[in-house]
């Protein structure tokens, strides 16, 4: 290209940009006009927009379409949706409105409905240009959680002119989320009818106004259905628009939408989280979002058409598209895990399928499809897709997934950087124990490069399934030996220092004991063998016995190093005695351990496992060095958690009250481990039958558990001070502390007592009445 060429691209490069910033204010100008051409009251003086991407504009492909490429003549152009600036003067009235809201600081509930109500009158007939407006979706947000339902019905009724475009708009899409949200509250709570809300709202003004009934939330979140399913694959793609049909399908299924035992399912992102956080704003954190609902009937159906008309509209190109779509992937994988939950989700040409390249009708050689598969394992988001396949897939399939793509390439999966947490999910999620066994015997030779290179959660995996399963112990135990080095008895000795500190043998005994770094991964391994089924644990208590106690009670003040020993008392695969001589390596030392940050976790797990006698005989150490723990903040907690105050002032209380917990304990165990509760029914049906219902029975198993009373067949009568206290069961004495369980077993124990006494009451009360009758005709 000569120099005119060259000189003439950079002119054309000038007129383009200038063509397309002409362009950009013709579009300005033409979104504050009216549909006659004239200007808007929202005038822009003094408030600018935040600049909208070129992603926003989209090209979205008519379903009539066929083929995978997508057709320009066909296509249909959508944008976010915009109805021009919002006028100033409403904007600063909604800034200070927004005060008020973040203070919430109304002298009563009357004055907080006039005020929001007041609200929604200045802003009647703007509330879409609202939505789309930066500070304006987000006051609306605000607004959103002190409004009544009515009014959330209401502004989420309006919505529905221009649902598409609001769900893809940057700004109104978290306001539509909003809605949900607050909807699956009410549904939850129960909805108010329409007429008790005076829920009517005027379509228009004048003497002809036309007044219609504001749809239930019921209803309003089945229309968004019905209109967002046509263009669900448009909008799983669109970053705006996603999080709305997760929502959406959380609220139909009536799963837990903001889960916080599991960040992982959280709706918005840390970031998301944290921009609303530094403006003052609450995520809605009602119970009802974070527990299992019950949503309406009509919602199941909605759901089960909902997933069968989206999976069907997809092609095996699309599908595939999603699995490593930052965007689209979390929704397909709620989408999965509600077809499993159908026994949907492995069915020929199901969604599956077509993720997975007909893995699941079609098992043989596909070259093409197994290099996707494992481009999926190393990728990012794919990783993730994979995770979640793998969790949900059934034994069949996981066998199918492990011959093909991870058996004969596991030694370079397992140090890969990203697919070595597809390998843990895969190890984690073993079917059954011949499937274990195997990924054990696979895994064995490379288990201590896998321990010593950064990959120790390639073990955890394997253990975690151990314990699931209950099988695997010595297998697991064989392969960490050959990892860590160790092959006589001698040296198994040494095994709780080698993870604890997760260092090969050969090197452990050059090392400096004093200098070694404890591993939270090393850790974690420990307090998994401990919980390995039958004798399991064997080995590692047997090496921390054969340790000196003087350092293992170093330990006792490390963060990694006291977790191991928590982890060794409260332990339930531990017999008690194993665990006495825990406790009495540390007498004489719980006082120390208490004024520790860490020691007294310790002290409070010693304290919960520990019988009556040894109790005392750590609270009478404890109140020696009494001031000196009163003055230590972690010493005031251990005392306060032994309730060492009572027992230096009353000690028969504090005895009686241990001895109740104990007891109590002792029965929830029973009916937690399915025995007690049925022996308990026997025995009261054994009773009723042979006995009759008013007399207590020796052999019931309630009585002789708490022992709180005698057999009332060899009782004297009672003075009459005392008539109420022995008449009535002695189990409503025991003081429950709100403990529903414990209430409700007394209460049914005694129900037919309470019954037969009732009779008696009755009688005594006509039998009074008469004698009153007599003596006054008397009189």
């Amino acid at each position: 290209m000569g120099v005119e060429g060259k000189r003439k691209t950079r002119r054309g490069k000038r007129g383009g940009e200038s063509k397309r910033q002409k362009d950009d204010e013709a579009s300005i100008d033409n979104s504050v006009l009216g549909d006659n051409g004239a200007v808007d009251q929202g005038d822009g003086e003094g408030y600018e927009a935040p600049p909208m991407d070129a992603r926003d504009s989209v090209f979205y492909t008519d379903t009539a379409a066929d083929g995978d490429s997508m057709n320009v003549d066909q296509a249909e152009k959508i944008s976010p949706a915009s109805y021009g600036l919002v006028n100033p003067d409403l904007q600063s009235y909604l800034k200070s409105c927004e005060v008020m809201l973040d203070d919430s600081k109304f002298e009563s509930v009357e004055d907080r409905v006039i005020f929001v109500n007041n609200v929604y009158a200045e802003m009647k007939n703007f509330e879409l240009q609202l939505t789309t407006d930066h500070e304006g979706s987000r006051i609306l947000e605000k607004l959103f959680r002190v409004s009544s339902e009515y009014q959330i019905r209401r502004f989420f009724a309006l919505t529905r002119e221009d649902t598409i475009r609001l769900v893809i708009h940057r700004f109104s899409s978290h306001t539509i989320q909003t809605l949900l949200l607050l909807s699956a509250i009410a549904l939850e709570r129960g909805e108010v009818s329409d007429l008790a809300a005076g829920a009517e709202i005027e379509d228009s003004e004048g003497p002809e106004a036309v007044r219609t009934e504001v749809p239930t939330f019921e209803k309003l979140i089945l229309e968004l259905v019905d209109t967002l399913t046509p263009h669900w694959s448009f909008l799983m793609a669109n970053e705006y628009a996603s999080h709305i049909l997760r929502v959406l399908l959380l609220v139909l299924s009536g799963k837990p939408i903001e889960d916080q035992a599991n960040p992982k399912n959280a709706i918005k992102s840390k970031r998301s989280a944290k921009y609303v956080e530094d403006r003052n704003g609450e995520p809605i954190n009602h119970p009802s979002l974070a527990t299992q609902r019950t949503p309406p009937d009509s919602f199941a159906a909605a759901l089960e058409q909902l997933l069968k008309t989206a999976s069907d509209a997809m092609n095996d190109l699309v599908a595939r598209s999603f699995t490593n779509s930052p965007v689209g992937s979390p929704v397909l994988q709620l989408m999965l895990s509600l077809q499993s939950e159908k026994g949907k989700l492995e069915r020929a040409g199901s969604l599956l399928d077509k993720c997975l390249m007909e893995l699941i009708t079609d098992n043989s050689d596909n070259p093409r499809r197994d290099g996707a598969i494992k481009m999926m394992l190393e990728d990012v988001v794919g990783s993730h897709f994979m995770q979640r396949v793998i969790e949900l897939s059934s034994a069949k399939l996981l066998r199918t997934l492990y011959e093909r793509y991870f058996s004969s390439n596991l030694k370079t999966l397992a140090f890969h950087p990203i697919s070595n947490f597809v390998v843990q999910s895969l190890f984690s999620n073993a079917k059954n124990e011949r499937q274990l066994k195997t990924m054990i015997a696979e895994i064995q030779p490379i288990v201590g490069n896998l321990l010593f290179k950064q990959r120790p959660g390639v073990v955890r995996a394997l253990l975690d399934s151990c314990i699931r399963l209950k099988a695997g112990s010595a297998e697991i135990m064989n392969a960490l030996y050959s990892g860590l080095g160790v092959s006589v008895a001698e040296q198994r000795k040494e095994l709780i220092n080698l993870l604890a500190f997760l260092i090969p043998y050969s090197e452990f005994v050059k090392a400096d004991y004093e200098r070694l770094p404890f591993s939270i991964q090393g850790s974690l391994i420990i307090q998994s063998i401990l919980q390995l089924p039958g004798d399991g644990y064997e080995p590692v208590m047997e090496s921390f016995f054969a340790q000196d106690p003087d350092s293992i009670y170093t330990w006792c003040k490390d963060p990694s190093g006291s977790r191991i020993i928590e982890a060794i008392v409260v332990s339930d695969q531990l017999p008690l005695n194993t665990k006495r001589r825990v406790l009495e390596q540390y007498a004489n030392k719980y006082a120390d351990l208490a004024t520790n940050k860490y020691g007294s976790h310790i002290v409070d797990a010693c304290w919960k496992v520990a019988d009556m006698p040894y109790k005392e005989k750590i609270i009478i150490e404890l109140l020696k060095r009494q001031t000196q723990l009163q003055d230590n903040p972690f010493g005031r907690i251990v005392m306060r958690n032994c309730r060492a105050e009572q027992y230096k002032r009353r000690v028969d209380e504090w005895r009686e009250r241990e001895r109740s917990i104990a007891k109590r304990k002792h029965l929830f165990k029973d009916i937690l481990d399915g025995n007690g509760a049925a022996k308990t029914a026997k025995s009261r049906a054994s009773a009723l039958g042979n006995k009759g219902a008013s007399q207590p029975q020796k052999g019931d198993e309630i009585d002789a558990l708490f022992k709180l009373q005698p057999d009332t067949s060899s009782r004297q009568p009672a003075p009459k001070d005392q008539a109420t206290a022995e008449n009535t069961d002695q189990l409503f004495v025991v003081d429950t502390h709100g403990d529903k369980n414990l209430k409700a077993t007394a209460d049914a124990d005694s129900g037919t007592k309470r019954k037969h006494d009732k009779g008696k009451t009755k009688e005594s009360k006509k039998k009074a009445k008469k004698d009153k009758s007599a003596l006054r005709k008397e009189r």
